[in-house]
C-alpha cells in the first residue's frame, strides 16, 4: 500500500476543505495536492507523463469535487442566470449543458463554467477556481428577481479516456451510452444519487459523475474503480499535457478577469442574436467593434523538453517584451514543446517568430501556430 501524502506539508487548518473522495485519494496514493476553490485537489498519483499515456490509451478517474457548484433556483432562475452570460440559455434545454462564460460589466471573464440546466428554473454552474457564488449573490442583491443561490452538496468525479464508455455502461446501463455531448441524466447507483454528464477536461471521450450526497463519496469511488478494473482504470490528476494539446484553457492562467472572450478566442460563447440583456453586453460590443490589442495564441517552443511552467514566461520580439506565455509543456505524443502565449496583436499571426525567456533555462525560439494542437475539430470527445 503506498504511503499517504503528508498533508502537514500543505494543510493549514479546517479552512481548506476536503472532498468526499479525499480518503480514497490518500488510500490510492496521491502524491501531491493543490488548493482550488478553497479545497484540496489531488494533482498526481504517479509520473505526469505516465498518467498522460494512461489517459489517452485506457481510462482514468479524477477527483474533481473542487469544481464547486453554484445552484440557482426559484421562479426567476432562468431570467437571472441568463443575465450572467452572453450565451442564450433559451437554446439550452432541460437535460442539456453548455460551456459558458460569466462576464463582468467591463466584459472581463469572471469564470468559464459548465452550465447544467436541471429544470426550467434550476441551474448548476460547475466552476473553475474563482468565487462565483459571491459574485452571483452580489448580482442578485437588489435585482428584484425571486432566486435562491447556494452551494449544494454536489461533488463530481471525471471518468476520462477511450475506455470510459464501457466503464459508465457497467455502472449505469445502456442508456448512458445514448447521451450526446454536453447532455446529462439524473439517476442513482445502488441508491447513491448522481447526475451523469457527457463532459470532461481532456479532449478525450469522457463523463462526469456528480455525487449528490457527500456522505457517500467512498462508496461511489470504489464502485467506479470496480467497474473500471477490467479496463485498467487508475486514479490520476488532471492532465495539463492533454488539455493543452486539446486547446482547453485554464481560468487563472490562460484566462483571468482582465481578459475578454475576443482576446482568448472564446467569441463563439457570445450568441450575437441573444435578445435578453446580460452583464457586459455593451462592453463586449465596444470591444468587438474596436478590436483587441492582444490575443492568446498557440506556440511551439524550440529545443529540449521543458517542464510545465509555474510562472508566466516573457515573450519577446526584436528584443522587446510583447507578451507572456500562460501555459507551456512538453507533448510526448507530438515530441515538441507546446503552449499558449498572450501577445500583442501585431505578433499574433500564424508563423510569427518569438523568443521565450524561460527562468533557469534561457531564451528559446518559438513560433505562433494553430491551436488546438491535436484533434482540431474536437471529434474525439464526441465519438
Amino acid at each position: 500500500m503506498p504511503v499517504p501524502f503528508d498533508m502537514s506539508a500543505v494543510q493549514c487548518g479546517a479552512r481548506l476543505r476536503r472532498t468526499p473522495f479525499f480518503e480514497a485519494t490518500q488510500r490510492y496514493g496521491a502524491k501531491g495536492y493543490t488548493v482550488y476553490n478553497h479545497m484540496l485537489f489531488p494533482i498526481r498519483f504517479a509520473d505526469l507523463e505516465e498518467e498522460y499515456w494512461h489517459l489517452i490509451n485506457h481510462v482514468t478517474l479524477w477527483d474533481v469535487a473542487v469544481e464547486r457548484q453554484v445552484e440557482i433556483m426559484g421562479p426567476d432562475a432562468f431570467t437571472f442566470t441568463n443575465t450572467l452570460t452572453p450565451r442564450d440559455l433559451a437554446r439550452c434545454a432541460v437535460g442539456q449543458g453548455k460551456y459558458v462564460v460569466i462576464t463582468a460589466q467591463d466584459g472581463g471573464i469572471v469564470n468559464d463554467p459548465v452550465l447544467l440546466r436541471l429544470g426550467e428554473n434550476h441551474f448548476w454552474l460547475a466552476l473553475a477556481d474563482s468565487d462565483v457564488l459571491l459574485w452571483a449573490r452580489g448580482v442578485a442583491r437588489g435585482c428584484g428577481l425571486d432566486v435562491q443561490i447556494i452551494e449544494p452538496d454536489v461533488s463530481p468525479l471525471q471518468v476520462q479516456g477511450p475506455k470510459a464508455k464501457p466503464v459508465v455502461q457497467a455502472l449505469f446501463g445502456d442508456r448512458v451510452l445514448g447521451l450526446s455531448y454536453y447532455h446529462f441524466l439524473e439517476t442513482t447507483l445502488d441508491g447513491i444519487p448522481v447526475v451523469v454528464t457527457r463532459t470532461g477536461w481532456t479532449g478525450e471521450v469522457g463523463y462526469e459523475i456528480y455525487l449528490r450526497d457527500g456522505s457517500r463519496g467512498e462508496e461511489l469511488w470504489e464502485r467506479v474503480m470496480e467497474a473500471g478494473r477490467p479496463h485498467h482504470i487508475r486514479p490520476t490528476g488532471p492532465s495539463d499535457i492533454r488539455r493543452i494539446e486539446a486547446g482547453i484553457l485554464n481560468w487563472g492562467a490562460d484566462i483571468t478577469l482582465d481578459n475578454n472572450v475576443y482576446e482568448v478566442g472564446l467569441e463563439r460563447l457570445v450568441d450575437e442574436g441573444k435578445e435578453a440583456d446580460y452583464i457586459g453586453r455593451d462592453a463586449l460590443r465596444r470591444i468587438k467593434a474596436a478590436g483587441v490589442s492582444r490575443k492568446l495564441v498557440g506556440v511551439e517552443i524550440e529545443g529540449a523538453r521543458i517542464e510545465f511552467n509555474a510562472t508566466r514566461w516573457p515573450a519577446l520580439a526584436a528584443g522587446r517584451v510583447v507578451g507572456h506565455v500562460t501555459s507551456a509543456i512538453y507533448s510526448p505524443r507530438l515530441e515538441i514543446n507546446i503552449g499558449y502565449a498572450m501577445v500583442e496583436v501585431a505578433h499574433a499571426a500564424l508563423g510569427t517568430p518569438l523568443v521565450v525567456a524561460i527562468p533557469g533555462v534561457g531564451d528559446r525560439g518559438a513560433t505562433v501556430v494553430p491551436k488546438p494542437f491535436v484533434d482540431p475539430n474536437k471529434a474525439i470527445p464526441k465519438t
